[in-house]
């Protein structure tokens, strides 16, 4: 395959993906054939690239994990204190998890929760990293060791999501509430947590 021809197909490629994604966001059972249209190709062409819907979501997955993993090293870097490392990876990941809770959601048909924790193991092992840490020296407190904690972490954020979803918690309010929740459930008393992550996210 040719130069030109290998660049026409990874730009549609990820024209593909990308209003798959939108599709989904607004129609979680988008079919092949309706995301075919809306990229303005033939069914043929997903299909070249993506065998089945599966496949296609599953990508989908693979992108949306590594810009968590991304916003999770971003929100931690620039302190030392693992209280304000702790909430700026929070409220960085929501940024990015709140576009595709629903893909999260829907991913559960197909790619099963346990592919998606699998995927997530280099954020959780960040996560029991920093956590560990905190417990060490004393600035988060918690019956759970490390390990648990930073799973706990992890389904917090998805039951928001699904929060979210379901019209209980408003995505404005979700990425803080996720942030304070995540302080308090490592042991930080509510008004510290409260008042560093407004100060966070204000900033």
């Amino acid at each position: 395959m040719t130069t030109g021809s290998t660049s026409r197909a990874d730009a549609n490629r990820r024209r593909i993906l990308d209003v798959a994604l939108a599709e989904l966001l607004r129609d979680p059972d988008a079919s092949m054939d309706q995301i075919a249209r809306a990229a303005g190709v033939v069914r043929r062409t997903v299909y070249g690239h993506f065998p089945n819907r599966e496949a296609l979501v599953g990508t989908l997955v693979d992108g949306a994990v590594e810009a968590v993993a991304a916003a999770h090293a971003a929100g931690r870097e620039g302190t030392g204190d693992p209280a304000q490392a702790l909430a700026g990876s929070v409220l960085a990941v929501w940024e990015v998890a709140d576009r595709y809770r629903i893909l999260v959601s829907l991913a559960q048909r197909s790619v099963t929760m346990q592919g998606i924790r699998e995927r997530l193991a280099p954020v959780r092992e960040a996560s029991v990293a920093l956590l560990r840490e905190g417990l060490d020296r004393g600035v988060f407190s918690s019956p759970l060791p490390a390990p648990a904690l930073a799973y706990v972490h992890e389904q917090l954020l998805f039951a928001l999501m699904e929060a979210v979803n379901d019209g209980l918690l408003p995505p404005q309010e979700a990425g803080r509430s996720a942030a304070v929740t995540a302080l308090t459930a490592a042991g930080v008393p509510a008004s510290l947590a409260g008042s560093l992550v407004t100060k966070l996210a204000d900033a």
